[in-house]
């Protein structure tokens, strides 16, 4: 039995994240379409972990990655229009139980491309 991974997502100008929070993964598998996200693993048990989401609105699939870490994947998609804010990250306005903000990485914009630059330069280099 498959089941939801706990994700998590913020939003930045130019680029949407999302986390999910799934330690010690196997076989991961992130499938990002215009506007969709189809997320799957394993877990160190062998538990699957599903998650398929519908984009708010539509991002740039060929700039959009991946990277996994031992307590999480993150994966970030490129918007396609920059600098819109997204209230959401599902294009229902419905939240799934397993969908939360990251308060911790949620901040307002002003000034924040800069360190946006950063964090997704920082991301490439792994």
């Amino acid at each position: 039995p498959r089941q939801p991974a706990k994700t998590l997502w913020y939003d930045r100008p130019r680029y949407v994240y999302l986390e999910f929070c799934v330690e010690d993964s196997t076989d991961v598998n992130v499938v990002i379409e215009d506007q969709r996200l189809v997320f799957s693993c394993k877990n160190a048990d062998g538990v699957e972990f599903y998650n398929e989401i519908n984009l708010y609105a539509r991002v740039n699939s060929k700039d959009s990655q991946e990277k996994r870490s031992d307590r999480s994947i993150t994966c970030f998609m490129r918007k396609w229009k920059e600098k819109v804010p997204w209230p959401r990250i599902t294009k229902e306005n419905i939240k799934p139980a397993w969908l939360s903000v990251d308060f911790d990485n949620w901040r307002d914009w002003e000034g924040d491309e800069e360190m946006e630059r950063a964090m997704v330069e920082q991301y490439a280099e792994v």
